[in-house]
Parts: structure tokens; sequence; C-alpha cells
């Protein structure tokens, strides 16, 4: 893989904050005690795993020196662009739930 190419570290980055986010919204929701009256926890779950998945393929593409790094960099690509589009789902309706 060239090194210009390497996506690995700016991915562990974003996915990591990321991360940081939904530990953030499980934990409001959590305190708030609406956990029984929406989805957006169980959405928020869903980002959870895809971006800990990303973090790790991520991760293993930086450290891997075999051909498996692009692999790992692929994978790390896709989970994170579906945590993006879940996010964005989450954030509509979390935006629908404050309007009604």
């Amino acid at each position: 893989m060239n090194e210009q190419d390497n996506k690995s570290p700016q991915i562990l980055n974003s996915a990591s904050n990321l991360l940081g986010f939904c530990f953030v919204v499980l934990t409001s929701i959590r305190f708030f005690k609406l956990s029984d009256t929406t989805i957006i926890d169980e959405i928020t779950a869903i980002c959870f795993v895809l971006f800990m998945f990303s973090c790790l393929c991520a991760f293993l593409s930086i450290r891997s020196k075999t051909k498996r790094a692009d692999l790992y960099e692929t994978l790390a690509d896709y989970s994170f662009l579906a945590g993006l589009i879940v996010i964005f789902v989450m954030t509509l309706l979390f935006l629908m739930e404050l309007i009604h």
C-alpha cells in the first residue's frame, strides 16, 4: 500500500471521536430516562458497534505488514461510512422528536 493512499489514520481518528459522541448520547439518554420512549438509544448502539469496528479495522490496517492491510482499510472505510449514515438517520429522528 502506498503511504500517500493510507486513509487508516484519518479513519481511526474520526471514528474514535464519533465513538466518544455515541458515549455522550447514550449517557444522556440514560441520564434523562428517555430510553423507554425513544429508539435513539438502539440506533446509537448500532453506531457504537460500527465505529468500534471501524476503529479496530483501521488500527489493524496501520499495524499490518501484509496484503491484508488493504482489506482492513476497506472494511474500516465502509463501516465508518455506514456509521455516518446511521448517525444521520439518528439526527433526523432526534430532530423530529424535538419538533413534536
